[in-house]
Protein backbone atom coordinates (compact mmCIF):
# COMPACT_ATOMS: atom_id res chain seq x y z
CA UNK A 1 0.00 0.00 0.00
CA UNK A 2 2.78 2.27 1.11
CA UNK A 3 4.50 1.88 -2.63
CA UNK A 4 1.65 2.65 -4.16
CA UNK A 5 0.90 5.51 -2.67
CA UNK A 6 4.50 6.57 -3.31
CA UNK A 7 4.30 5.52 -6.88
CA UNK A 8 1.24 8.06 -7.20
CA UNK A 9 2.69 10.98 -5.72
CA UNK A 10 5.76 10.32 -7.97
CA UNK A 11 3.51 10.53 -10.99
CA UNK A 12 2.16 13.77 -9.94
CA UNK A 13 5.09 15.62 -9.29
CA UNK A 14 6.37 14.50 -12.93
CA UNK A 15 3.37 15.57 -14.19
CA UNK A 16 3.29 18.84 -12.49
CA UNK A 17 7.05 19.54 -13.24
CA UNK A 18 6.00 18.67 -17.34
CA UNK A 19 3.35 21.58 -17.13
CA UNK A 20 5.48 24.12 -15.03
CA UNK A 21 8.46 23.71 -17.34
CA UNK A 22 5.74 23.98 -20.48
CA UNK A 23 4.76 27.11 -18.88
CA UNK A 24 8.66 28.77 -18.45
CA UNK A 25 9.44 28.28 -22.11
CA UNK A 26 6.23 29.57 -23.22
CA UNK A 27 7.14 33.02 -21.11
CA UNK A 28 9.88 33.25 -22.16
CA UNK A 29 9.35 33.10 -26.30
CA UNK A 30 6.47 35.37 -25.42
CA UNK A 31 7.49 38.22 -27.98
CA UNK A 32 9.46 41.62 -27.31
CA UNK A 33 7.34 44.76 -26.62
CA UNK A 34 8.36 47.24 -29.48
CA UNK A 35 8.32 50.94 -29.09
CA UNK A 36 6.93 53.31 -31.71
CA UNK A 37 9.89 55.54 -32.79
CA UNK A 38 8.78 59.49 -32.62
CA UNK A 39 9.59 62.24 -35.10
CA UNK A 40 9.31 65.47 -34.08
CA UNK A 41 7.28 68.35 -36.23
CA UNK A 42 8.71 71.30 -36.80
CA UNK A 43 7.58 74.28 -38.87
CA UNK A 44 9.63 75.76 -41.37
CA UNK A 45 9.88 78.49 -44.55
CA UNK A 46 11.88 79.13 -47.65
CA UNK A 47 14.82 81.47 -47.59
CA UNK A 48 13.71 84.35 -50.17
CA UNK A 49 16.44 87.16 -49.80
CA UNK A 50 15.62 90.60 -50.63
CA UNK A 51 15.92 94.21 -49.70
CA UNK A 52 15.35 95.08 -45.85
CA UNK A 53 15.01 97.88 -44.36
CA UNK A 54 16.35 98.97 -41.18
CA UNK A 55 14.01 100.12 -38.82
CA UNK A 56 15.14 101.79 -35.44
CA UNK A 57 12.58 101.44 -32.40
CA UNK A 58 12.74 104.37 -30.13
CA UNK A 59 10.37 105.30 -27.75
CA UNK A 60 9.56 109.23 -26.09
CA UNK A 61 7.09 110.98 -24.55
CA UNK A 62 5.25 113.97 -26.03
CA UNK A 63 5.61 117.40 -25.38
CA UNK A 64 3.81 120.60 -26.97
CA UNK A 65 5.82 122.79 -29.32
CA UNK A 66 4.16 125.67 -28.27
CA UNK A 67 4.19 125.95 -24.75
CA UNK A 68 4.71 128.65 -21.84
CA UNK A 69 4.87 129.37 -18.49
CA UNK A 70 2.79 132.23 -17.05
CA UNK A 71 4.74 134.99 -14.85
CA UNK A 72 3.36 138.36 -13.49
CA UNK A 73 5.81 141.25 -14.20
CA UNK A 74 3.17 143.74 -11.96
CA UNK A 75 1.42 143.64 -8.71
CA UNK A 76 -2.44 143.73 -7.95
CA UNK A 77 -5.15 141.85 -7.18
CA UNK A 78 -6.10 139.23 -10.14
CA UNK A 79 -9.60 140.00 -10.79
CA UNK A 80 -12.39 137.17 -12.19
CA UNK A 81 -12.78 137.03 -16.13
CA UNK A 82 -15.64 135.47 -18.16
CA UNK A 83 -13.68 131.85 -18.07
CA UNK A 84 -12.72 130.26 -15.63
CA UNK A 85 -8.77 130.29 -14.99
CA UNK A 86 -8.54 126.41 -14.06
CA UNK A 87 -6.23 123.79 -15.73
CA UNK A 88 -8.62 122.37 -19.48
CA UNK A 89 -9.88 125.68 -20.04
CA UNK A 90 -9.45 126.82 -23.55
CA UNK A 91 -8.42 130.10 -25.20
CA UNK A 92 -7.68 131.35 -28.90
CA UNK A 93 -5.21 133.65 -29.64
CA UNK A 94 -5.53 137.43 -28.38
CA UNK A 95 -8.08 136.08 -26.02
CA UNK A 96 -7.85 137.62 -22.39
CA UNK A 97 -5.50 134.64 -20.19
CA UNK A 98 -5.63 137.01 -16.48
CA UNK A 99 -6.84 140.50 -15.65
CA UNK A 100 -4.59 142.26 -12.96
CA UNK A 101 -6.23 145.07 -11.18
CA UNK A 102 -4.49 148.15 -12.54
CA UNK A 103 -6.88 150.85 -11.23
CA UNK A 104 -4.13 152.36 -9.13
CA UNK A 105 -1.70 152.31 -12.09
CA UNK A 106 -3.62 153.66 -14.79
CA UNK A 107 -4.48 156.37 -12.47
CA UNK A 108 -0.60 157.53 -12.22
CA UNK A 109 -0.36 157.00 -16.16
CA UNK A 110 -3.56 159.57 -16.91
CA UNK A 111 -1.44 161.55 -14.09
CA UNK A 112 1.52 161.46 -16.47
CA UNK A 113 -0.22 162.20 -19.82
CA UNK A 114 -1.26 165.17 -18.25
CA UNK A 115 1.41 166.33 -17.64
CA UNK A 116 2.74 165.91 -20.87
CA UNK A 117 -0.08 167.93 -22.53
CA UNK A 118 0.09 170.27 -20.23
CA UNK A 119 3.95 170.98 -21.58
CA UNK A 120 3.64 170.58 -24.54
CA UNK A 121 0.75 173.18 -24.36
CA UNK A 122 3.07 175.80 -22.53
CA UNK A 123 5.66 175.62 -25.16
CA UNK A 124 3.03 175.96 -28.25
CA UNK A 125 3.34 180.37 -28.27
CA UNK A 126 6.64 179.93 -28.44
CA UNK A 127 7.11 177.78 -31.21
CA UNK A 128 4.34 179.71 -32.73
CA UNK A 129 6.90 182.68 -32.72
CA UNK A 130 10.51 180.93 -33.25
CA UNK A 131 9.03 177.99 -35.19
CA UNK A 132 5.94 179.41 -36.66
CA UNK A 133 6.14 176.81 -40.17
CA UNK A 134 6.04 174.28 -37.52
CA UNK A 135 3.26 174.98 -35.57
CA UNK A 136 0.36 173.78 -37.04
CA UNK A 137 1.76 170.11 -36.58
CA UNK A 138 1.90 170.79 -33.18
CA UNK A 139 -1.24 172.09 -32.82
CA UNK A 140 -3.19 169.13 -34.39
CA UNK A 141 -0.91 167.09 -32.36
CA UNK A 142 -2.64 168.87 -29.29
CA UNK A 143 -6.36 168.43 -30.90
CA UNK A 144 -5.70 164.84 -31.25
CA UNK A 145 -4.45 163.96 -28.02
CA UNK A 146 -7.02 162.01 -25.78
CA UNK A 147 -5.54 160.83 -22.24
CA UNK A 148 -7.69 158.23 -22.61
CA UNK A 149 -6.20 156.41 -25.49
CA UNK A 150 -2.57 155.66 -25.78
CA UNK A 151 -0.54 158.96 -26.63
CA UNK A 152 -0.13 159.42 -30.26
CA UNK A 153 3.73 159.39 -31.55
CA UNK A 154 5.28 162.85 -31.26
CA UNK A 155 5.53 165.09 -34.55
CA UNK A 156 8.75 164.61 -37.04
CA UNK A 157 11.38 167.06 -35.95
CA UNK A 158 12.41 169.15 -39.30
CA UNK A 159 15.13 170.61 -38.08
CA UNK A 160 17.99 170.17 -34.84
CA UNK A 161 16.99 173.58 -33.50
CA UNK A 162 13.48 172.38 -33.38
CA UNK A 163 14.75 169.09 -31.50
CA UNK A 164 17.01 170.63 -29.08
CA UNK A 165 13.80 173.33 -28.51
CA UNK A 166 11.54 170.34 -27.81
CA UNK A 167 13.94 168.43 -25.31
CA UNK A 168 15.35 171.21 -23.79
CA UNK A 169 11.60 171.47 -22.70
CA UNK A 170 11.30 168.08 -20.64
CA UNK A 171 9.21 166.93 -23.68
CA UNK A 172 10.45 164.33 -25.17
CA UNK A 173 11.15 162.64 -21.28
CA UNK A 174 7.83 163.09 -20.41
CA UNK A 175 6.47 161.49 -23.34
CA UNK A 176 9.14 158.06 -22.71
CA UNK A 177 7.74 158.32 -19.34
CA UNK A 178 4.47 157.79 -20.12
CA UNK A 179 5.02 155.35 -23.27
CA UNK A 180 7.09 153.13 -20.26
CA UNK A 181 3.84 153.24 -18.27
CA UNK A 182 1.76 152.56 -20.78
CA UNK A 183 4.01 149.27 -21.61
CA UNK A 184 3.65 148.79 -17.91
CA UNK A 185 -0.23 149.14 -18.43
CA UNK A 186 -0.10 146.37 -20.88
CA UNK A 187 1.06 143.95 -18.39
CA UNK A 188 -1.80 143.93 -16.18
CA UNK A 189 -3.68 141.77 -18.58
CA UNK A 190 -1.80 138.29 -20.03
CA UNK A 191 -3.26 137.15 -23.48
CA UNK A 192 -3.18 133.54 -24.97
CA UNK A 193 0.00 134.08 -27.58
CA UNK A 194 -1.65 131.14 -29.45
CA UNK A 195 -4.91 129.22 -29.38
CA UNK A 196 -4.24 126.29 -26.68
CA UNK A 197 -5.11 125.13 -23.40
CA UNK A 198 -4.32 125.95 -19.79
CA UNK A 199 -3.08 123.29 -17.93
CA UNK A 200 -1.61 124.20 -15.01
CA UNK A 201 -3.80 126.97 -12.38
CA UNK A 202 -1.44 128.55 -9.58
CA UNK A 203 -3.83 131.09 -8.54
CA UNK A 204 -7.30 132.03 -8.30
CA UNK A 205 -9.68 135.45 -8.50
CA UNK A 206 -9.19 137.58 -5.63
CA UNK A 207 -5.58 136.50 -4.92
CA UNK A 208 -2.63 139.50 -4.63
CA UNK A 209 -0.19 138.47 -7.65
CA UNK A 210 3.26 139.40 -7.16
CA UNK A 211 6.03 140.21 -10.14
CA UNK A 212 7.94 137.08 -10.49
CA UNK A 213 5.07 135.09 -9.39
CA UNK A 214 4.41 131.83 -11.34
CA UNK A 215 0.68 131.85 -12.54
CA UNK A 216 0.31 128.82 -14.49
CA UNK A 217 1.03 127.13 -17.39
CA UNK A 218 -0.48 127.13 -21.45
CA UNK A 219 0.36 125.24 -24.37
CA UNK A 220 -0.72 124.29 -27.52
CA UNK A 221 -2.73 121.42 -28.68
CA UNK A 222 -2.31 121.02 -31.89
CA UNK A 223 1.25 120.58 -32.55
CA UNK A 224 3.69 118.14 -30.59
CA UNK A 225 6.99 116.93 -30.37
CA UNK A 226 8.90 113.80 -29.53
CA UNK A 227 12.36 113.62 -28.26
CA UNK A 228 13.85 110.01 -29.15
CA UNK A 229 17.46 108.78 -28.55
CA UNK A 230 18.92 106.65 -31.70
CA UNK A 231 22.18 105.11 -31.48
CA UNK A 232 25.27 106.94 -32.96
CA UNK A 233 25.79 104.48 -35.19
CA UNK A 234 23.13 105.65 -37.21
CA UNK A 235 23.55 109.00 -36.86
CA UNK A 236 24.53 109.98 -40.59
CA UNK A 237 21.38 108.07 -41.41
CA UNK A 238 18.57 110.81 -39.43
CA UNK A 239 17.62 113.39 -42.26
CA UNK A 240 15.40 116.00 -41.26
CA UNK A 241 11.88 115.62 -43.34
CA UNK A 242 11.77 111.81 -43.18
CA UNK A 243 8.76 110.42 -42.38
CA UNK A 244 8.42 108.29 -38.88
CA UNK A 245 5.31 106.13 -37.80
CA UNK A 246 4.73 106.49 -34.14
CA UNK A 247 2.22 104.30 -32.72
CA UNK A 248 1.17 103.62 -28.90
CA UNK A 249 2.18 101.12 -26.36
CA UNK A 250 -0.31 98.65 -27.32
CA UNK A 251 -0.14 99.22 -31.31
CA UNK A 252 -3.84 100.62 -31.57
CA UNK A 253 -3.68 103.69 -33.03
CA UNK A 254 -0.80 104.85 -35.66
CA UNK A 255 0.40 108.76 -36.35
CA UNK A 256 2.71 110.09 -38.70
CA UNK A 257 5.36 112.44 -38.11
CA UNK A 258 8.41 113.87 -39.76
CA UNK A 259 11.48 114.35 -38.29
CA UNK A 260 12.05 118.14 -37.52
CA UNK A 261 15.58 118.79 -35.87
CA UNK A 262 18.50 115.66 -34.90
CA UNK A 263 20.98 117.08 -32.19
CA UNK A 264 24.38 117.74 -33.18
CA UNK A 265 26.05 116.76 -30.42
CA UNK A 266 26.31 112.77 -29.34
CA UNK A 267 25.93 111.70 -25.63
CA UNK A 268 29.52 110.61 -24.46
CA UNK A 269 27.85 108.16 -21.79
CA UNK A 270 24.94 106.34 -23.79
CA UNK A 271 26.62 107.26 -27.37
CA UNK A 272 23.15 108.12 -28.95
CA UNK A 273 22.27 110.81 -30.95
CA UNK A 274 18.24 112.62 -29.71
CA UNK A 275 16.09 113.17 -32.94
CA UNK A 276 12.81 115.61 -32.67
CA UNK A 277 9.76 114.35 -34.35
CA UNK A 278 6.69 116.62 -35.06
CA UNK A 279 3.36 115.37 -34.67
CA UNK A 280 0.17 116.97 -35.29
CA UNK A 281 -3.27 114.68 -34.13
CA UNK A 282 -6.43 115.92 -32.29
CA UNK A 283 -6.36 112.81 -30.17
CA UNK A 284 -2.16 113.68 -29.04
CA UNK A 285 -2.16 115.03 -25.78
CA UNK A 286 0.91 115.66 -23.46
CA UNK A 287 2.88 113.09 -21.68
CA UNK A 288 1.84 110.37 -23.90
CA UNK A 289 4.42 107.69 -24.36
CA UNK A 290 4.60 106.25 -27.65
CA UNK A 291 7.03 104.11 -29.67
CA UNK A 292 8.67 105.22 -33.45
CA UNK A 293 9.77 103.33 -36.30
CA UNK A 294 12.68 105.22 -38.16
CA UNK A 295 13.91 103.74 -41.63
CA UNK A 296 17.59 104.42 -40.86
CA UNK A 297 18.88 102.16 -44.19
CA UNK A 298 18.32 99.63 -46.22
CA UNK A 299 20.13 96.16 -46.65
CA UNK A 300 20.53 93.90 -49.81
CA UNK A 301 20.81 90.57 -49.95
CA UNK A 302 19.25 89.93 -46.30
CA UNK A 303 16.54 88.24 -44.77
CA UNK A 304 14.48 89.25 -41.26
CA UNK A 305 13.80 86.41 -38.73
CA UNK A 306 12.34 86.15 -35.22
CA UNK A 307 15.27 86.34 -32.58
CA UNK A 308 13.60 83.30 -30.71
CA UNK A 309 15.54 81.67 -33.76
CA UNK A 310 19.26 82.81 -32.89
CA UNK A 311 21.41 80.23 -31.48
CA UNK A 312 24.32 81.53 -29.75
CA UNK A 313 23.47 85.00 -31.89
CA UNK A 314 25.27 82.94 -34.61
CA UNK A 315 23.43 79.99 -36.09
CA UNK A 316 19.82 78.79 -36.90
CA UNK A 317 18.43 75.42 -37.61
CA UNK A 318 17.75 74.34 -40.97
CA UNK A 319 16.31 71.11 -42.89
CA UNK A 320 18.36 69.60 -45.22
CA UNK A 321 16.96 66.48 -47.22
CA UNK A 322 13.56 66.73 -46.31
CA UNK A 323 14.44 65.67 -42.74
CA UNK A 324 17.28 66.19 -40.97
CA UNK A 325 17.86 69.07 -38.93
CA UNK A 326 21.38 71.11 -39.17
CA UNK A 327 22.70 74.16 -37.43
CA UNK A 328 23.77 76.86 -40.20
CA UNK A 329 26.11 79.75 -39.55
CA UNK A 330 24.59 83.18 -40.17
CA UNK A 331 25.81 87.19 -39.82
CA UNK A 332 23.59 89.24 -37.89
CA UNK A 333 23.18 92.82 -39.15
CA UNK A 334 20.55 94.52 -37.32
CA UNK A 335 18.62 93.42 -34.11
CA UNK A 336 15.38 95.07 -33.63
CA UNK A 337 13.22 94.21 -30.79
CA UNK A 338 11.42 90.97 -31.72
CA UNK A 339 13.73 90.67 -35.17
CA UNK A 340 16.90 90.71 -36.21
CA UNK A 341 18.11 91.02 -39.84
CA UNK A 342 21.06 88.39 -41.16
CA UNK A 343 22.58 87.14 -43.88
CA UNK A 344 24.46 84.33 -44.97
CA UNK A 345 21.57 82.19 -46.41
CA UNK A 346 20.84 81.22 -49.42
CA UNK A 347 17.70 80.96 -51.58
CA UNK A 348 15.65 77.95 -50.79
CA UNK A 349 16.90 77.35 -47.77
CA UNK A 350 14.37 75.64 -45.45
CA UNK A 351 14.62 77.38 -42.24
CA UNK A 352 12.72 76.63 -38.61
CA UNK A 353 10.21 79.22 -38.24
CA UNK A 354 9.41 78.65 -35.15
CA UNK A 355 11.53 77.19 -31.80
CA UNK A 356 11.92 73.55 -31.60
CA UNK A 357 12.17 72.17 -27.75
CA UNK A 358 14.98 69.74 -27.46
CA UNK A 359 16.71 70.39 -31.23
CA UNK A 360 20.15 69.44 -31.83
CA UNK A 361 22.20 68.99 -34.87
CA UNK A 362 21.52 66.01 -37.24
CA UNK A 363 18.04 65.24 -35.36
CA UNK A 364 15.81 63.45 -37.35
CA UNK A 365 12.62 65.96 -37.78
CA UNK A 366 9.05 66.15 -40.21
CA UNK A 367 8.91 69.17 -42.00
CA UNK A 368 5.68 71.13 -42.58
CA UNK A 369 5.74 74.49 -44.73
CA UNK A 370 4.71 77.79 -42.35
CA UNK A 371 1.96 79.53 -43.71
Amino acid sequence: MRNIILSLLGIILIVAAIFLGKYIVDKNMAPKPTFKKTINTVFVTSILNKEIPIVLSANGNLVAKNKIELFSEVQGVLQTSNKAFKPGTVYVQNENLLSINSDEFLASLQSQKSNLFNLITSILPDIRLDFSSEFNKWETYLQSFDINKTVPKLPVFLSDKEKYFISGRGVLTAYFNVKNLEVRLSKHQIKAPFTGVLTEALVTPGTLVRAGQKLGEFIDTSVYEMEVSISAEYADMLKVGNTVDVTNLDKSKMYTGKVVRVNGKIDQISQTISAYIELRHPDLKEGMFLEANLVAKSVQNAFEISRKLMIDNGAVYTVVSDSVLTLTSINPLYFGKDKVVVSGLKNGDILVSKPVPGAFDGMIVKAIKNH
